[in-house]
């Protein structure tokens, strides 16, 4: 199998945070990029980037041999994958890159082999910060002769890609760093609490931490924005919930002891997410979080706003923080 090259056009399907960095920076490494989304904003915005907008899967897969698919919901995969299969076009292969239980992208990977097609697993690592600035890791996994022929395609969006061999590997390899991540980020904002209850300016909480030991990627990567009680932009969203959730069936999958994402999901679940997109309560030491639209437009996905409990919205950083409740040191 020859590998990709700038002759044949890249599908991308899903032009939200995460689908849309990754087809701008194709055409900035002089790829032809054609992309559809439902949402009528996203396709625009690609369009000005100098994407082409197909109006449907199908006849995105019909010009593009291969095919990029970033999207928020399983359900929106199982269209996409029913989509091009009915198509009835050559051989193409399809780069499955979000985060889904194994079960849909095997049911997904076995609906499109049986079409004549590839899907690969190759879930994402990274913020849709780093996703503008080609700071991400590929997960591959599926056909090896695939993969290799899309080197060129990773490279131009991503700074390292690794093939972890049989299908469902990647996204294996993803539930590991979703654990990492989701646990990194509550600990972050507990941290911030901890300092900011105690007196300690939050901008220096991030400098020195970020200096020693006790730094992270994460940390690094939302912890200015706690410092700055500023919760916008890319780095903000992650499907804590779903994320962890999916992770969760992952450990029961593999008999695999976890407790702290069960812990996680059975605790913070309610107050991670919300209720129907309204803003959930606050409680001492844990994250705010409130429903938000996300890649495709599509409401499920959750946007975590690293709320640290005890400052006021919009407050600045040097402002002091709300009285607690319960004097420092707590007494427990």
């Amino acid at each position: 199998m020859r590998n990709a090259n700038r002759e044949d056009p890249v599908g991308v399907i899903g032009l939200g945070i995460m689908g849309g960095a990754i087809g701008r920076n194709l055409v900035a490494d002089g790829w032809r990029v054609i992309g559809h989304d439902i949402d009528a904003a996203r396709c625009a915005e690609a369009e000005a980037a100098g994407i082409e907008i197909a109006q449907g899967a199908a006849q995105l897969a019909e010009r593009a041999p291969n095919i990029l698919v970033s999207l928020p919901t399983p359900q929106a995969l199982h269209a996409t994958v029913r989509d091009i299969a009915a198509a009835r076009l050559p051989r193409r292969v399809v780069v499955e890159m979000s985060t889904f239980a194994l079960d849909d992208k095997i049911q997904a990977e076995q609906a499109l082999r049986a079409a004549g097609h590839v899907l690969l697993d190759c879930p994402i690592s990274g913020t849709g910060a780093q996703a503008k600035v080609k700071d991400l890791v590929i997960y591959a996994s599926g056909e090896h002769a695939s993969i290799v022929a899309l080197e060129p395609i990773f490279a131009a969006f991503s700074r390292q890609a690794h093939d972890l061999g049989a299908f469902g590997n990647g996204t294996r390899m993803k539930f590991v760093a979703n654990l990492l991540v989701a646990i990194h980020n509550v600990a972050s904002a507990e941290a911030f609490v901890l300092g900011i209850k105690a007196g300690l300016d939050p901008k220096q909480i991030f400098e020195l931490i970020s200096a020693g030991a006790g730094t992270s990627r994460v940390f690094e990567l939302r912890g200015p924005m706690m410092a700055e009680n500023r919760y916008d932009g890319d780095n903000v969203t992650m499907r804590v919930k779903t994320d962890l959730a999916e992770g969760h069936d992952g450990h029961r999958r593999f008999r695999a002891r976890a407790g702290l994402p069960h812990a996680a999901v059975q605790r913070d679940g309610p107050d991670l997410c919300g209720r129907d997109g309204e803003r959930p309560r606050r409680r001492r030491h844990r994250l705010g979080m409130r429903g938000a639209r996300g890649d495709g437009g599509n409401p499920e996905t959750v946007s975590s706003h690293l709320v640290v409990p005890g400052r006021r919205p919009g407050s600045s950083p040097g402002q002091a923080p709300r009285r607690a409740r319960n004097p420092w040191p707590p007494s427990q």
